[in-house]
């Protein structure tokens, strides 16, 4: 087989296991993390490279330099989510794991840089940023309930985008495209440093929780203010021919 036949995609996913497999072996022998964390960030790491390979439709093709990047946070995300499944783990590492967070966060934009940089930006791109950037959340919520930082309601700041992505079978006018928004962009940065601020030792509960009420509230705007525009746009004919117009 010549060398441009060779699935380059498939490969750059492996490697990408194979980061995960050996910063978890790493972490095990030199910071003492137990063992159940690496088959766990190497399941989620696994689950998330099956889901790329479905979608990417030319294996042959390498995923390009704004594609890697985001799959290196993706397993900055697959280890942070295996030390999430391990209680005892991410109490004695929490500062390892913070660590590890705000470096995925830190590489968040770098990845559309370089695809606007390159000229590489595609709608699979922008698609795997986005559902990488949800995980990660979702990852962030449960450390904060695991951690004790807060109940089991963290967890609706990561389950509002699920929701609002389940609702479009039933409402099927929530998935037009929607505009550009700084303020959108802005709340999502808000709540991903606020669960990152929540994190270390020095905050605890009663510190926590009021911050993470108001990422959570400023969120639910955001979600309200998206839908109204978008149910304002389906009740005027031919409103969505033109979707990057200002609300």
């Amino acid at each position: 087989m010549c060398a441009s036949a060779l699935p380059l995609a498939w490969l750059e996913l492996a490697t990408g296991l194979l980061l995960v497999v050996g910063a978890g072996a790493w972490a095990q022998a030199g910071l003492g993390v137990a063992w159940s964390v690496l088959p766990a960030a190497a399941a989620v790491y696994a689950v998330m490279a099956v889901i790329l390979a479905r979608f990417w439709e030319t294996p042959a093709r390498s995923l390009g330099a704004a594609n890697r990047v985001t799959l290196f946070r993706g397993t900055l995300v697959a280890l942070s989510a295996g030390a999430v499944l391990s209680p005892q783990t991410l109490a004695a590492h929490v500062w390892a794991f913070a660590g590890l967070a705000a470096v995925a966060l830190a590489l968040d934009g770098v990845d559309g840089w370089i695809a606007r940089r390159k000229g590489e930006a595609t709608a699979f791109g922008a698609r795997f940023d986005m559902e990488l950037d949800a995980f990660f959340i979702l990852v962030l919520c449960s450390a904060l309930l695991v951690l004790g930082k807060a109940g089991f309601w963290v967890l609706a700041i990561a389950a509002m985008r699920y929701a609002f992505l389940a609702s479009m079978r039933v409402w099927p006018w929530l998935g037009a495209p929607l505009p550009e928004s700084f303020g959108r962009k802005l709340v999502c940065v808000w709540q991903v440093a606020t669960l990152l601020v929540c994190l270390p030792p020095w905050i605890g509960g009663d510190l926590a929780q009021p911050l993470l009420v108001f990422a959570l509230v400023l969120l639910a705007w955001s979600f309200a203010r998206d839908i109204r525009w978008l149910r304002r746009r389906r009740l005027r004919p031919g409103a969505f021919a033109n979707p990057m117009s200002a609300p």
